[in-house]
Formats: structure tokens, C-alpha cells, sequence
């Protein structure tokens, strides 16, 4: 159905695009696999409303539009069946932003912030950047399925712990998390009086039908004040390079210790960002429901290829389009430059906190997909 509508298969040159993701590995003939930017075009209705505001031809300073606004506070009482106020929002020009602006607004320099991991690697930096003490709660792999570790949080959790950085849908293993998990985590953060910040940028990138996102502060009214909810359009709509995400704090108080933390250091959102996240959010559903069917066919494909692959292994991947792959029982010390010498650019599980893996993006049109896979799978055969 997807193939009448958008197109996912046709080659987008990138190489004269300034692309992060690309140039890492300019005139190598290594794929890019790594960072999570999708290959593919951003929805038709996101480039047609960037056309007209480019048209318009004056870009001075701007403030979230009204009608973006109400759009996303009617989407996450219709999504989620989450009722949010519309000055619960705090807009942000990225995500990685909020998750050091939530370190810097909560706690005192010395005091501590934790993580379960392995994790995406600004969970972990974030803290240092404000003379915050990191606490890292390693989850457990059980029967191909990662599980956050409660009881080890909770025993983890010190006097001066006062923020617990959160990944929901997790990146990089993928999971969607179950409302009694949720429940658990705010059940510990709630008795500890410990804020939650969560990462829920792959919210809209469940694939498993029978799987839903819940929003941690969607649970009750007191987990929303306990909560810093971190979303954005960029990796649903692949709009990552215009620099548009959003926190929701329903707590007053909090919401102004994180705009305070703010001040003088976070730019506003640029005006095609917001335009880019209004025609998102307004009009790109019917290109995500087509995107979720294409991302799941290679999701399918890289695990049916994984489990041929001697010495690999991943656990299912539920939401995103990233695999968390396990390459310790092949013996290789540096699995992420392996890899790339064999030509295929990974992300070095070692940033994650995650080492013996690698983070496969598969995001892209499947004969690139085919072709890592196949350069993969040749290396470990020539070791």
C-alpha cells in the first residue's frame, strides 16, 4: 500500500547536503548506518508548508503558532488520552536540549541523576555537564527482551538523587514499555521524590500492532507533576535538521525552574521548524502509516538476517528504527571498526554504555539495508 502513496525505495542523494550522517564517511565506500536520521523524504505535506513559508520570503522571530498548539493538545488527548493544558508546553529547538536543560533546572551541583542502560549517549553526559553525579542502573536481557531493573533502581536511589533521566520508547533496545512497568518506575520516583524526565521522542514509532505508547505522565495527575515530558516531530517525520521539539510540565513550579534554567543559554525555535511540525503534526499521518509498514518490513528483515549471522544476536525491536545488536560472542574487541572496515558504519555500542554492541539504524531504502547486512555477514565469515 505504502509503494502507491510515498516512496521509500528510490535512492535521495545526500552528499551535498552538509549531512551529518553521510560526510562521516565522505569518499569511503562505507555505508552509513549510524546516527538515527532517516534516508527517506519528509512527508509531502511538511514540504509543501516549508514551500509556502519560504515563499512568504521574511523569517524574523517567531512563537509557536496558535494552531500548533491546539494541534498537539488535541493529538495527545486523541492519541494518548492524555488531556494536556496548552501552557503546560515549553518549546525547545531539540531534544538533546531538554535533557540538559531538565539536568541543569533539577538538583544542586554535586547532587545525582540516574539512568538505566545501556542508553542514548546524551543520558549520560547531560549529568557532568551541570557537576551532577551520574547513578547508572544497568537493565537486564532476558529470553531476547530488556527489562528496566526496579528493585535494583530503587536500592540505587541515594539522599541526593533528584532526577532519573528516562527513555520511553527506548533507544537503543527498542522497547515499548508496559503500563505496570510505567507504574513501577513512578511508584519508586513518587516515594523518593525524584523527577522524572522523559525521553519519549519515538512515541509515534511503535511497530508492533498490539503494542501502544503510553505517556509516563499520562498515569495519574500526580506522576504528570512529577514529570518533564520530552517530545518532538523530528524522528516521526524525519525533520530532525529544523530544530523543533517540546517539554510538557504540568507542575507549575517545575515548569518554571526548567524555563529559568533556560534563560540566556537555549535559542527559540526557528520559524520553519514550527511550520514543519504544524504540517506534521497535522497532515503526516497518512505518510507515518505507510513509513511504519516499510520500517517494520526491514525491522523483520534485519532480524531473519541477525539470526543467521553466527555470533549475532538482537533482542526484538518494538518501536523506532534502530537494532540493538550483540556481537560479544564473535570475540571482536572493537566490533563498531570492524564493521566499518567490512563497510558498514554502525554506532559504537561503548557511547551507550553498552559495550560488545553496535546500534544498526534501518532506516533507509532496503537495498542499502540488504547490502550492510550482506557486508556485515561477509567480515564475520572472512574472521
Amino acid at each position: 500500500m505504502e509503494m502507491a502513496l510515498f516512496d521509500f525505495d528510490t535512492f535521495v542523494d545526500r552528499g551535498q547536503t552538509a549531512s551529518v550522517k553521510w560526510d562521516r564517511y565522505k569518499d569511503r565506500d562505507v555505508l552509513p548506518m549510524w546516527v538515527a536520521d532517516m534516508d527517506f523524504c519528509s512527508p509531502p505535506a511538511v514540504i509543501d508548508a516549508l514551500h509556502r513559508r519560504v515563499d512568504h520570503g521574511v523569517f524574523g522571530y517567531t512563537s509557536a503558532p496558535e494552531p500548533l498548539v491546539e494541534c498537539l493538545v488535541d493529538l495527545m488527548k486523541k492519541r494518548y488520552g492524555w488531556k494536556i493544558e496548552p501552557d503546560w508546553l515549553v518549546w525547545l529547538p531539540g531534544l538533546v536540549t531538554g535533557l540538559n536543560v531538565a539536568c541543569r533546572s533539577v538538583g544542586a551541583p554535586g547532587e545525582a541523576v540516574m539512568s538505566a542502560t545501556p542508553v542514548y549517549p546524551p543520558f549520560l553526559t547531560a549529568p557532568g555537564h551541570f557537576q551532577k553525579t551520574l547513578i547508572r542502573v544497568p537493565m537486564s536481557e532476558t529470553e531476547h527482551r530488556w527489562e528496566p531493573d526496579f528493585d535494583r533502581m530503587e536500592a540505587e536511589i541515594t539522599p541526593e538523587t533528584r532526577l532519573l533521566l528516562w527513555c520511553s520508547p527506548h533507544n537503543p533496545v527498542g522497547r515499548v514499555f508496559s503500563q505496570p512497568e510505567l507504574e513501577r518506575l513512578a511508584e519508586i520516583c513518587l516515594a523518593h521524590d525524584v523527577i522524572i524526565c522523559s525521553d519519549e521522542i519515538h512515541c509515534d514509532l511503535v511497530l508492533d500492532p498490539e503494542k501502544w505508547h503510553i505517556p509516563t505522565a499520562s498515569l495519574a495527575p500526580e506522576v504528570a507533576g512529577q514529570t518533564i515530558t520530552l517530545m518532538a516531530p523530528s524522528k516521526t517525520f524525519n525533520i530532525p535538521g529544523l530544530s523543533c521539539a517540546f517539554a510538557v510540565i504540568s507542575r507549575p513550579a517545575l515548569r518554571r525552574r526548567f524555563t529559568k534554567a533556560m534563560e540566556g543559554i537555549v535559542p527559540h525555535v526557528n520559524a520553519l521548524g514550527y511550520e514543519a511540525a504544524l504540517a506534521a503534526f497535522s497532515d503526516g499521518w497518512e505518510w507515518l502509516e505507510a513509513l511504519i509498514d516499510y520500517l517494520r518490513a526491514n525491522r523483520n528483515r534485519v532480524a531473519e538476517r541477525i539470526d543467521r549471522i553466527s555470533g549475532l544476536s538482537a533482542a526484538p525491536v518494538e518501536a523506532s528504527y534502530l537494532t540493538w545488536i550483540d556481537t560479544r560472542q564473535t570475540g571482536i574487541e572493537n566490533p563498531a571498526e570492524f564493521f566499518e572496515k567490512a563497510g558498514v558504519g554502525l554506532s559504537d555500542g561503548r557511547d551507550f554504555d553498552g559495550d560488545g554492541f553496535v546500534r544498526l539504524n534501518f532506516g533507509c531504502r532496503r537495498r542499502q539495508l540488504d547490502l550492510a547486512l550482506d557486508r556485515m555477514e561477509t567480515g564475520l565469515a572472512a574472521l
